[in-house]
């Protein structure tokens, strides 16, 4: 029997890359899910691409960086679906420059979405999943313990994901929800104005992400791995 099936997932940036690859996971092992992004057009292109049956997925327009915006689009999934299971805070975006290059606005961009933008999600989401005994899972990254040059606004976003993720792991888990942050490394995906192609084969699919997402949905209850490092089995190229 799949313990996911019929389960509720909400999936922040889920129109492309790894929150797409996580909602395909998800639906094929039974679960609903609602995608959210920016623009509702993409949204619904990928709810369509992802799951032809629309009781099984649910496009919303929703802006992390906004609370209110992810307090409406958490009450919307609830009022369609009846219930939430699971939050996957995946949106993120990368501006990578020196700090001399970097502006004002891109810094307050990552930090909005990559940090505030989790906070948001989770804060909207905690009422339902105090309900249903729920799972929050963190996109982070291996930037959130390794700093790098030019990364100053991303490391600074990601280190504070992993922190915030691991604290609200410790306060969340009496209300017997439970959190991990996963910080993938190489990702093929369209990232930071980054196209993928047949040259990044070597790196991490969005579908191995989905793959961990729902194997750890599985796990026995009992069992928590608040943080997970995932890296290519090769060296890059």
């Amino acid at each position: 029997m799949n313990t996911l099936t019929g389960k509720i997932a909400y999936i922040t940036g889920g129109s492309k890359g790894i929150g797409y690859g996580i909602a395909k996971a998800l639906l094929d092992n039974g679960m609903k899910v609602a995608i959210t992004s920016r623009t509702m057009a993409a949204a619904k292109q990928a709810a369509e691409s992802l799951s032809k049956d629309p009781s099984m997925i649910l496009a919303l327009e929703s802006d992390v960086s906004s609370l209110s915006s992810e307090l409406k689009a958490i009450e919307a999934t609830v009022a369609h679906f009846g219930q939430l299971d699971v939050l996957v805070a995946n949106a993120g975006v990368g501006h990578f420059a020196n700090i001399e290059n970097l502006s004002a606005e891109e810094w307050k961009d990552t930090i909005d979405t990559n940090l505030t933008g989790v906070f948001n999600s989770v804060k909207a989401s905690i009422p339902a999943l105090k309900q249903s005994k729920g799972y929050i899972i963190t996109i982070a990254s291996l930037a959130g313990a390794n700093f790098f040059e030019n990364g100053a606004a991303y490391n600074a976003s990601k280190f504070g994901l992993v922190g915030f993720s691991q604290a609200i792991m410790l306060d969340l888990r009496k209300h017997g929800i439970k959190v991990t942050t996963i910080m993938p490394g190489s990702v093929a995906t369209h990232f930071a104005d980054h196209i993928p192609t047949d040259a990044d084969a070597w790196k991490i699919q969005p579908e191995d992400i989905g793959q961990m997402v729902a194997d750890l949905l599985k796990m026995n209850p009992r069992t928590l791995p608040s943080k997970i490092e995932v890296r290519p089995s090769i060296p890059g190229k």
